[in-house]
């Protein structure tokens, strides 16, 4: 018995490689676009100048900008879920909890971004499958979370509440930093943006948690 691929099968992997390294850089380009200039101002036939490539391509992969839109979102939900696998609930909570807090505020502008294209998806019948999709990602993660704060409430660390209500509020935080990074009177008030941020962290880091008498 030879162990030797038949070439046919190789070549039609080598094209499933080249396809899907394809559509990571195009995703990786319109990403970059989104953020620099705005969503509204870029074209199809700016990102394939931008990746190198014929806007026919593009369309190979994405039949409309929405689903462009709509795949950065899910990419970026699932990167989201990866580390929360890396994390054990059970072994490291305070890893986690900052772990999350570290992932949504170390790219304000891609999760601002992210927060504008999913309204304009929202009602775009075309990718409908792809919000579905979306938000069962979003549902895993949520339960991870909600994993994580019901463990810390059962320890007594936690207020005791709703779990989804610990989750809004670091939801909030985070996107209130966000909004303090894009408006341009706090960008020139708050000189030292790192340390800013890093206080934040701390201070969502402990937020909802019990005092001390």
């Amino acid at each position: 018995m030879t162990n030797d691929i038949n070439p046919t099968i190789e070549k039609a992997r080598q094209k499933a490689k080249e396809f899907r390294q394809r559509e990571k850089d195009i995703l990786r380009q319109a990403q970059d676009l989104f953020v620099q200039h705005g969503e509204d101002k870029v074209t199809v036939e700016l990102i394939a100048e931008s990746a190198g490539i014929g806007k026919g391509t593009i369309y190979k992969h994405f039949q409309t900008k929405y689903e462009i839109y709509m795949r950065l979102m899910i990419q970026y939900e699932e990167e989201l879920a990866e580390l929360f696998s890396s994390i054990s609930v059970a072994d490291d909570q305070d890893r986690l909890i900052r772990a999350y807090y570290n992932f949504r505020m170390s790219d304000p502008d891609r999760y601002a971004l992210f927060a504008r294209l999913e309204p304009k998806c929202s009602s775009e019948p075309s990718v409908s499958e792809l919000m579905a999709q979306l938000h069962r990602t979003r549902v895993a993660n949520m339960d991870k979370l909600q994993s994580l704060v019901n463990a810390r409430i059962k320890e007594g660390v936690l207020i005791d509440c709703p779990a989804y209500f610990h989750i809004c509020a670091a939801w909030a935080m985070v996107h209130g930093a966000v909004a303090l990074y894009e408006s341009v009177f706090f960008k020139q008030l708050i000189e030292d943006k790192d340390a800013f941020f890093d206080f934040l962290l701390e201070v969502s880091a402990r937020l909802g948690v019990k005092r001390t008498r």
